[in-house]
């Protein structure tokens, strides 16, 4: 046997072996449109979405064993993308057709033709262009959606997500990729009381804005579907997300400039909208907010940034960049408690008043101490010393 057969047999079984573990996956072979929550005004709509192998992945359940949560992450981790795939978006009754990037990103701005112009959530169909060389999967798949804001909107909210909503231990890389990789929507745990303050900065002062909240976050697009349901089920207001592409390469590295470009984008299509900013003290969002407030002056009402950080250092700096913040007109709290910044926001008329007992119910809750809910593996509960940087409020008026 020549060594062109032994190449041959190699490269056969090395097909097999792929072939195999394809199955295993649930991959199809098949391409469709992963749809994501983009938003619009009434004459432009941000579309977004991916072209990605059809995969089968079971829905999430509480009661997952940490293999079958692991099997699901790799299967979102190993989806494969189709290059420059043609898509076609319809929304209303406006048609376009639009070509995904190297990764099978779809990512324009497009004319909405007078399709839409009432406020609330519009879907976007998209669909894959068949071609001889690119098999469409036919298996239903959520559309793509972009929010118009509520004309009686008063401000609005743009969040992180890791470690400011949902509980995520970014500053340690092993305990990170164990809750990305071990757990599932219906067993990760959001920060005590954040639903029923999202709620309430969602209803605002009246009770019934509509305030929009956006998600910033550097998590990947592949978590799209993981951080969609759980929000869902904690009951978190559902808003616009935009996530990145961790494909290696330099960008990869630029959070910072890849959030500031995001909310920069956001608050230029709503220019008539003020802010509220939330992040959390482990990476840069401090440093990012503190940015915008100086080059949108008037426009941010406050930065909530949760503690996650034991460094008496990292709490320094944003001490001083509190300082820099009320020098530019606006304020930063510091607090590992979700009640607190809820109490400041009451203070200034953010969030009605009457939505804190609820908060402080639903805090306790999820922190196990008034038996409401049960304990959820994967995350041990923390606490902290509250601290709150604000020039306008006494401490004892939020605490």
């Amino acid at each position: 046997m020549s060594w062109r057969d032994l190449a041959g047999i190699a490269s056969e079984l090395a097909g097999d072996a792929r072939r195999a573990v394809d199955r295993a996956l649930g991959k199809t072979g098949a391409y469709h449109a992963v749809g994501y929550r983009g938003y619009a005004t009434a004459q432009r709509a941000l579309l977004l979405g991916r072209v990605l192998e059809h995969t089968r992945i079971a829905s999430a359940d509480a009661s997952q064993s940490r293999w079958r949560n692991l099997l699901a992450m790799v299967q979102r981790i190993d989806a494969d993308p189709l290059p420059f795939a043609k898509v076609r978006a319809r929304l209303g009754h406006h048609e376009t057709e639009l070509v995904a990037d190297d990764e099978g990103f779809v990512r324009q701005w497009i004319s909405t033709g007078s399709a839409i112009t009432a406020s609330g959530w519009h879907p976007v169909h998209l669909e894959v262009v068949a071609g001889p060389e690119t098999p469409v999967s036919t298996q239903a798949h959520a559309p793509a959606r972009v929010l118009i804001p509520s004309l009686g909107a008063r401000l609005g909210v743009i969040s992180d997500m890791d470690d400011t909503v949902l509980q995520s231990e970014i500053t340690s890389f092993v305990r990170a990729a164990r809750l990305m990789l071990l757990e599932n929507a219906r067993t990760r745990l959001p920060f005590p009381g954040v639903a029923a303050f999202y709620r309430a900065l969602e209803r605002g002062a009246g009770g019934s804005e509509a305030n929009p909240i956006f998600y910033v976050s550097s998590s990947p697009w592949n978590l799209h579907d993981v951080i969609a349901d759980f929000l869902d089920a904690q009951e978190i207001p559902v808003g616009p997300m935009l996530l990145r592409d961790w494909d290696i390469g330099p960008e990869m590295m630029r959070t910072r400039q890849y959030k500031l470009a995001q909310i920069r984008e956001i608050m230029g299509t709503y220019p008539l909208l003020s802010f509220i900013l939330v992040g959390d003290s482990g990476q840069e969002d401090p440093e990012i907010y503190g940015e915008l407030v100086t080059e949108f002056p008037g426009r941010i009402l406050a930065i909530y940034i949760r503690n996650v950080s034991p460094h008496p250092e990292r709490l320094a700096s944003i001490r001083a960049l509190a300082d820099r913040v009320s020098a530019a007109g606006s304020t930063l709290l510091l607090a590992d408690d979700t009640l607190t910044a809820a109490r400041h926001a009451a203070a200034h008329g953010w969030i009605n008043e009457a939505a804190l007992p609820e908060i402080g119910t639903e805090k306790r809750a999820d922190e196990g101490t008034s038996g409401a809910k049960v304990e959820t593996p994967g995350v041990e509960p923390k606490t902290a010393p509250t601290i709150v940087v604000d020039p306008d409020v006494k401490k004892s008026d939020v605490e």
